[in-house]
């Protein structure tokens, strides 16, 4: 017989009881002379291997098993089974052997974890006691299992009712008698079983003499020496006892428990192919000197007029991301987390740090610093540096962007039949402080969804409503023809650290300014729209074919604040092209991340993004270098060379979509392809 789990032998010694009474119960309904030539019962076949396999474990004392089967063999009318007797006595044996054996182990086990204490505590002499006067408590190690009386009086007795009813109700009396003994056995059962040891070994005057039984071979001795370390070293390792590195114990502090570290490194190759149409940056900055703009990085100049862009030449360069995360359980309800990347201090949207800089070192930024409540199973609350709490595609945002501020998500997890799990997020994100004369500039958002798990099937949509405040631009009034610039003056400008390419910029330069002589290099471009925009994004995991996994998401967004009429009456710009509207549509096939040697990932995305849809500051930055007033496609393979070790491709291919000069008979054809080769390595 398959040796039975000790869960499910717990589980089935109620039943085993049950099937004995009732298979003898039933066979004492037959007339004697039908009795001693009817064959025995396959019931009862199954009774006596259950009640073997608990008396093997230790779970039924082996005098407990054998009074079952003879008196149910005798009220059936059946003939002793000498055999099944002296395998009952072999098994209470075992358990006897596994005793004593246990005990030794236990006793090796306790002399390694004190003699680790003791070199422990000998480094501390100077300044404490010697180890051998510690008073040091001797460690308990938990037995195998066990079933206590009080278990099986809880537990057992009513299943085993229950169950004795239903098999045979016509023998209620004798039943009853039998589950009672089986639940409750008599005290000298007891004492043939093995008792749990204490949390402290006993001393040596204590422990009982030891029982050798000839017939168990050596072989089957070690085999259970074995099988018991194991049991007792794995709940060391659970418990982070300081037992030495040969037991296989770990003996590391205990704050490892508590912080977990990881990271990832990445090496890219990128080319960067600009389309042959593309004006010139001479012609970027000519335009410029309108008051209007899409691309003011494209539009830089010297005071001496000379460009210092470039839209022509291609561009290859081999860069280098590196991120190193920490995060700590301070408690059941708080957690926190950091984390360290490359990049640059103006650069909120990318991690890379480009190669060759004179083999000078690279910055090591604070990229996330948080602290995280979840006071409930259904409410988190995270204030700092964070991750994105948004559901969403980087049609809006980077998956490279942190978000700094307070964000709270409330959560109604599914539970039973119910599959969907409906989610609400709130967040407050400060983007400049107030600071008098200058306002402070923020991000408020809100966004409600569900999510559908099937059996095969996830499916997620969401809604938000994001809102920026005072980050639209206007014409500065805090400049005096012969003071010059006041404290505020600058306030509206919508900067070159945080602004990307492609939102319609105007000068907000105070006219006074302009007629002084205005160079390039004075330009303060303001946004010239405000921006709510309004975001319905969906995504969807179909799971069929596992472990090859289908995943598509999409995303629609519109800036609801986008006003031509408010525009004109704000900037003096009349604005005849440009969008409020976004599309971003993915699919992805194959494993659904890759971690391991042949896995693979390919991917396929198609995004439209209108100029004033969303910020450009904290997009996509690879689709055309970044940005809004772009399509383009991206299509991408990722393959596992080893175990959290991968190889990408990537093609990106973006097209201006309106006028980046604000001038339509001017309009651009503005286009780069960038080739992207990624070997990636996490641990």
């Amino acid at each position: 017989m398959k040796p039975l789990p000790f869960s499910a032998a717990l589980a089935l010694r109620p039943l085993c009881v049950a099937l004995a009474v009732a298979c003898s119960a039933g066979a004492s309904l037959v007339p004697g002379s039908a009795r001693a030539a009817a064959a025995v019962p396959e019931e009862f076949h199954q009774a006596e291997s259950l009640i073997k396999a608990l008396v093997q474990r230790g779970m039924l004392p082996a005098a407990r098993g054998e009074a079952m089967l003879r008196e149910a063999r005798q009220q059936a009318g059946l003939p002793a089974d000498r055999a099944t007797e002296g395998a009952l006595r072999a098994g209470g044996e075992r358990e006897r052997v596994r005793a004593e054996v246990r005990e030794e182990v236990r006793q090796e086990v306790r002399a390694e974890v004190l003699a680790t204490a003791q070199a422990l505590l000998a480094r501390t002499r100077p300044v404490a006691q010697s180890p051998s006067s510690t008073g040091l408590p001797s460690l308990g190690v938990a037995a195998a299992p066990t079933t206590p009386v009080s278990r099986a009086g809880v537990q057992a007795a009513p299943a085993a009712t229950t169950l004795a009813r239903t098999v045979a109700p016509a023998a209620p009396a004798v039943m009853a008698a039998v589950v009672q003994a089986a639940v409750a056995p008599p005290a000298a059962a007891l004492s043939a079983s093995p008792a749990a040891p204490s949390a402290a070994p006993a001393a040596p005057a204590a422990t009982p003499p030891a029982v050798r039984v000839p017939y168990i071979p050596q072989p089957v001795r070690d085999a259970i020496r074995n099988e018991i370390k194991e049991e007792i070293l794995a709940q060391a390792r659970s418990e982070q006892w300081a037992a030495p590195a040969s037991s296989g114990v770990s003996g590391a502090a205990e704050w490892t428990d508590r912080i977990r570290i990881d990271g990832d490194l990445r090496v890219r190759e990128q080319r960067d192919h600009y389309g042959g149409q593309n004006p010139s940056p001479q012609d970027f900055l000519l335009a410029s000197l309108g008051g209007a703009t899409r691309a003011a990085d494209l539009s830089a100049g010297t005071a001496a007029g000379l460009p210092l862009a470039n839209t022509e030449d291609d561009r290859d360069r081999l860069r280098l991301r590196a991120r190193l995360a920490f995060t700590a359980k301070i408690s059941d309800s708080v957690s926190a987390g950091l984390r360290m990347a490359t990049g640059s201090s103006s650069d909120r949207v990318s991690t890379n740090q480009t190669l060759g800089q004179n083999a000078n070192r690279y910055a090591f930024l604070l990229d996330r610093a948080y602290i995280r409540l979840e006071p409930t199973h259904w409410l988190s609350v995270t204030a700092g540096r964070m991750a994105n709490p948004w559901f969403a595609t980087d049609l809006q945002w980077s998956e490279n962007l942190s978000f700094e501020g307070v964000s709270g998500t409330v959560r109604w997890p599914a539970m039973g039949a119910r599959r969907l799990e409906p989610f609400a997020t709130l967040g407050y994100f400060p983007i400049r402080e107030n600071a008098p004369p200058r306002q402070a500039r923020a991000l408020v958002g809100g966004q409600a969804g569900v999510q559908w798990d099937g059996e095969r099937t996830r499916l997620r949509l969401g809604l938000a409503q994001y809102q920026y405040s005072h980050l639209e631009g206007r014409v500065d009034g805090d400049y005096d023809a012969s003071l010059g610039a006041g404290r505020s003056y600058g306030q509206y400008e919508y900067e070159a650290g945080l602004r990307q390419r492609g939102n319609t910029l105007f000068l907000t330069n105070n006219p006074l300014e302009v007629a002084a002589g205005l160079t390039p290099d004075r330009f303060k471009w303001g946004l010239a729209s405000r921006f709510k925009p309004l975001a319905l994004t969906a995504a969807a995991q179909f799971s069929h074919f596992a472990p090859v996994v289908l995943q598509a998401s999409a995303e629609f967004v519109k800036n609801t604040a986008f006003d031509r009429k408010e525009i004109a009456a704000r900037t003096g710009l009349q604005l005849t092209d440009g969008s409020d509207r976004g599309l971003m549509l993915r699919l992805t096939l194959g494993a659904e991340e890759v971690r391991e040697r042949g896995q693979w990932q390919a991917q396929i995305g198609y995004r439209r993004v209108g100029s004033d849809a969303v910020l450009d500051a904290f997009t996509d930055s690879d689709l055309g270098l970044g940005g809004t007033n772009l399509s383009g496609v991206t299509a991408g393979f990722l393959y596992g060379l080893d175990r959290q070790v991968s190889l990408g491709v990537r093609l990106i291919s973006g097209r201006a979509l309106d006028s980046m000069t604000v001038q339509p008979s001017l309009k651009s054809k503005y286009s780069i392809d960038s080739l992207q080769v990624d070997l990636n390595a996490r641990f």
